[in-house]
């Protein structure tokens, strides 16, 4: 470990800290977070994931950044994708359980604010395999097109704000690994069974906590990249 990875290591820990150590900094967090719910799913997802991004990189390229790597317009793409999962995620967690009432469980809705049970737990993977079998797949291509846009440019924001070429951007997109590890790895080995966790918990945490995911799962492939 080195210099660096203990800095990151410590802001990290005092960041954390000062939630615990200043109830106050909690309760504004708390209520920002009731009253600017797309907000605050921005900046999570924008600074978590981003982190996540600098993490992978630094585990298969020994750096937190690099030029044109773009933290700056990824931690935007990331911001505007963290609103729109937080959006999949209100309307999937209240259709799937109104679709699960409509064949028969007419339980399934009540059952989501009620407590812990296998029943739950069902209704909550099937919200999970729902949302990412449908919006999952759009997500992440389009996720891995703005990338690819990221680094033709230099990974800069006046780059970044050019127009995207989406014709040669998915023509250039490597569908076979797309299909392959993406859609047909990740979906159903990792994004089913977390985002099963993830609706199990109180509404106000599930953001927080798919952004998190994003920086777990963001370390796992840079891990994976860096065996292969």
């Amino acid at each position: 470990m080195k210099k660096k990875d203990v800095i990151v290591l410590l802001c990290v820990a005092a960041v954390v800290a000062v939630f615990f150590v200043f109830p106050a900094v909690y309760e504004f967090y708390k209520g920002f977070n009731a009253r600017h719910g797309l907000t605050m799913s921005f900046l999570k997802f924008a600074l978590l994931s981003t982190f996540g991004e600098c993490v992978g990189l630094r585990i298969t390229h020994g750096v937190y950044s690099m030029p044109g790597f773009g933290i700056a317009p990824r931690a935007l793409v990331w911001g505007v994708l963290g609103v729109g999962i937080s959006m999949a995620m209100t309307v999937f967690a209240a259709g799937v359980p109104a679709l699960l009432a409509s064949l028969g469980m007419d339980d399934a809705p009540a059952l989501m604010g009620a407590g812990l049970s296998w029943s739950k737990v069902f209704v909550a993977f099937c919200i999970s395999v729902a949302m990412n079998t449908i919006f999952a797949p759009l997500f992440m291509t389009m996720h891995k097109l703005t990338d690819t846009h990221i680094l033709a440019t230099g990974g800069t924001l006046r780059g970044f704000f050019t127009p995207m070429h989406m014709g040669d951007l998915l023509a250039g997109l490597n569908w076979h690994r797309q299909w392959d590890f993406v859609f047909k790895k990740t979906i159903p080995l990792f994004w089913y069974p977390a985002h099963t966790i993830t609706f199990l918990l109180p509404g106000d945490a599930r953001v927080l906590f798919a952004a998190l995911l994003g920086v777990a799962l963001g370390v796992l492939l840079a891990i994976a990249a860096h065996k292969k």
